[in-house]
């Protein structure tokens, strides 16, 4: 099988939720089709470059697959004819990283720099 990463971004006008359960339906797809994923990371809901389909944000989700190729298209042709769907881009790759991405690498550094407030009373 083969190793991809993937990304999925997603109309601003749902919720957090329906994205997370967007993520869930393609790993119950590829799984069901023989596939594994390794990883999944939700970005959030993040401002996109320009505009697309009238949309200026988007959720982003990132997903670690280990599948064979028929599995991807197939998850690929779900995605292409899904409303909640703006755009999802697969590359495939040697090996799967397994670690933090780094866009949730600097969103945790980000919040510890932040100065500790200590309330007094």
């Amino acid at each position: 099988m083969a190793l991809y990463e993937h990304v999925v971004i997603s109309r601003q006008d749902i919720s957090p939720q329906q994205a997370e359960a967007l993520n869930d339906q393609i790993k119950t797809t590829l799984e069901e089709l023989g596939g594994n994923v390794a990883k999944i990371e939700y970005w959030g809901l993040r401002n996109l470059t320009y505009r697309i389909n009238k949309n200026r944000k988007g959720h982003y989700s990132l997903l670690a697959i280990d599948a064979p190729s028929a599995a991807m298209k197939e998850m690929e042709r779900q995605l292409s004819i899904n409303e909640d769907v703006l755009r999802f881009l697969t590359i495939r790759v040697e090996e799967l990283d397994l670690e933090l991405s780094p866009v949730l690498a600097r969103r945790d550094r980000d919040r510890e720099r932040e100065p500790r407030r200590e309330e007094t009373y």
